[in-house]
């Protein structure tokens, strides 16, 4: 593994790289970019990490990713449009991590799996309505489609009166499982290749949030026992369907849980996205730090008052549960901050601190996203950082005229 030396970040630094650049633009710094992905290497205890699409959403940067290390392989794709476009591109090892029902493009995923049976993509599924989905549109004689079963990876606290976690798959116990699994043996148009359970509590949450220490201990509190928690229940549920199938992929984790993941026997591969351009919501986690990655300038083109700076644009809202922290952040020059009344506006972003009094008129003012591949659905393309320099732009998917969600 080649290790990489995260860049010294300043406002000077871009601003002398972006000099001959309009703004608005995005950027991804590609020295942070490759510091972040040796720090995920080094905490999967050596399993392959999965590359999560929706987190990238760059062709470009998808190659050059699985090109550099051995240490990731594949992607986790998020639509099935989106996995077939990429498989047309020469991707291969596809999982698509979450269910379909889309009639047209399963068809086009039976043709693809009768000219490929073993190299097809994976699609994820949780119950038996799935499955019927995908026999709909199967001709007599197609070969089998390869599938996953996605587990509920959420903790149920105070005796099962609270679920933790993202509300995705019902299948929560070894029995629950057991009986999809059963289905599928009647079903021979459906070839099961693995199980997938995504623990979002750990994965996703921060356990330091900023100014907010009772908070970040009940966090710490929860992931602790819902990691033990998991760890029991996902080995028993691979342990109970070994007996029947034999499992190609056995998927858990996300840039947040990656060496407590990896240190279960029963997992076979990771699968982390984020990591890559380090956003916002990445910042507060006690147990990896980041290098911010992704970034995206606004020129300033108002001066409505003497601490005031509003620039042009800068509504790049994350998705999810609509608290503050979704959104954008500003980052450069330090000091910056969001109006509390206006936050970051379809059409102006009034920033405020003492740092706005000091930007004029055509200056530029850098944010970060909260997420991390949403920012690509703004922006036509990268501006690929490296040193002091721009060494190449490369569309994003909104770039090469594609838009999955």
């Amino acid at each position: 593994m080649r290790v990489s030396v995260p860049p010294i970040q300043s406002y000077d630094r871009y601003e002398r790289i972006f000099a001959e650049v309009e703004a608005p633009f995005a950027f991804v710094d590609l020295d942070a970019m490759w510091a972040n992905a040796d720090s995920m290497l080094e905490r999967s205890g050596g399993k392959p990490i999965r590359v999560a699409t929706k987190s990238v959403r760059c062709r470009a940067l998808l190659e050059e990713i699985l090109r550099r290390d051995q240490g990731f392989a594949g992607l986790m794709t998020y639509t099935l449009p989106e996995t077939l476009w990429l498989a047309e591109q020469g991707f291969e090892d596809l999982l698509l991590a979450y269910p379909t029902v889309d009639a047209e493009a399963l068809g086009e995923l039976a043709l693809r799996s009768v000219a490929n049976p073993a190299g097809a993509p994976v699609v994820m599924v949780d119950c038996v309505e799935h499955l019927e989905a995908i026999e709909a549109v199967l001709g007599a004689g197609a070969a089998p489609v390869r599938v996953c079963i996605d587990i509920d990876a959420g903790w149920w606290a105070l005796g099962g009166r609270i679920k933790v976690g993202p509300k995705r798959s019902p299948l929560h116990t070894v029995e629950q499982t057991m009986v999809l699994v059963r289905e599928m043996e009647g079903r021979p148009q459906i070839e099961l290749a693995g199980l997938m359970a995504y623990e979002g509590q750990i994965a996703g949450v921060g356990d330091r949030p900023p100014g907010r220490a009772l908070r970040g201990a009940a966090i710490r509190w929860m992931q602790r026992r819902s990691a033990t928690e998991l760890a029991g229940r996902r080995g028993a549920i691979v342990a109970a369907v070994s007996e029947l199938a034999e499992l190609e992929i056995v998927n858990g984790g996300g840039t947040g849980s990656l060496e407590l993941t990896a240190a279960e026997s029963a997992v076979t591969e990771l699968t982390a996205g984020s990591g890559f351009y380090a956003p916002a919501l990445f910042d507060h986690y006690s147990r990896f730090s980041l290098t911010p990655a992704a970034g995206f300038a606004l020129p300033i083109v108002r001066k409505p008052s003497a601490g005031v700076a509003t620039a042009l644009g800068g509504g790049h809202l994350a998705s999810g549960s609509g608290d503050p922290s979704r959104l954008p952040a500003p980052w450069l020059p330090e000091g910056l901050e969001l109006d509390p009344e206006e936050g970051a506006g379809e059409v102006q972003t009034p920033l405020l601190g003492e740092t706005a009094a000091g930007l004029a008129i055509g200056d530029r003012a850098y944010l970060r996203h909260a997420k991390a591949g949403e920012l690509c659905e703004h922006f036509n393309a990268l501006h690929l950082v490296q040193g002091e320099e721009i060494v190449d732009v490369v569309p994003t998917y909104r770039g090469e005229g594609q838009a999955f969600l």
